[in-house]
């Protein structure tokens, strides 16, 4: 397994292992994303072909269009750089975990999780387009009956929250 630059917990579970509905999110922001940064075109067509096969073509076309939008504005806005793993890498490292928790708490209107998740992703308090994006793509996600649990709201938060360093600020 290949990681890309970031790190891994022991905790971290198999992305084979987790439901629907968040591996797409998950594989989605880090295919699309990783697409922006290398303008490898088999990126986005690893997203496709992912959320083609779940959802069908039509309603994959939608929903592809909607991540594009909100992994674009996560691009353009971040003062940070989001992390993500390698596209064949088998797990979610903590950046794709709080893009995960980001739109289950559109899903279920947990507005505080929701911006804490964007905070997190950009590293400043510029969110607006990224909130927009995020809440067009969990409405097209849940439209297509991929709802996110509700337990990624409660934990969005902690996810959220800047890994501790022993750095000195």
């Amino acid at each position: 397994m290949r990681r890309a630059s970031a790190r891994l917990t022991e905790d971290t579970l198999p992305i084979a292992s987790i439901a629907e509905p968040e591996r797409l999110v998950g594989l989605g922001f880090r295919y699309w994303l990783n697409g922006f940064r290398t303008g490898d075109i088999g990126c986005w067509e690893k997203a496709w072909d992912a959320y083609a096969g779940i959802l069908g073509p039509t309603l994959a076309k939608g929903a592809v269009a909607d991540l594009a939008r909100w992994v674009r504005s996560i691009d353009r806005h971040a003062q940070r750089r989001p992390e993500t793993l390698a596209t064949d890498c088998d797990c979610f490292c903590r950046d794709e975990c709080v893009a995960i928790a980001m739109i289950a708490a559109c899903q279920h209107n947990a507005c505080p999780a929701m911006r804490a998740c964007a905070f997190s992703l950009l590293g400043c308090s510029l969110i607006e387009e990224v909130v927009s994006g995020a809440t067009s793509f969990a409405a097209t996600m849940r439209g297509a009956k991929q709802m996110l649990p509700p337990c990624y709201t409660t934990d969005a938060s902690l996810l959220a929250m800047t890994p501790a360093t022993a750095a000195r600020q």
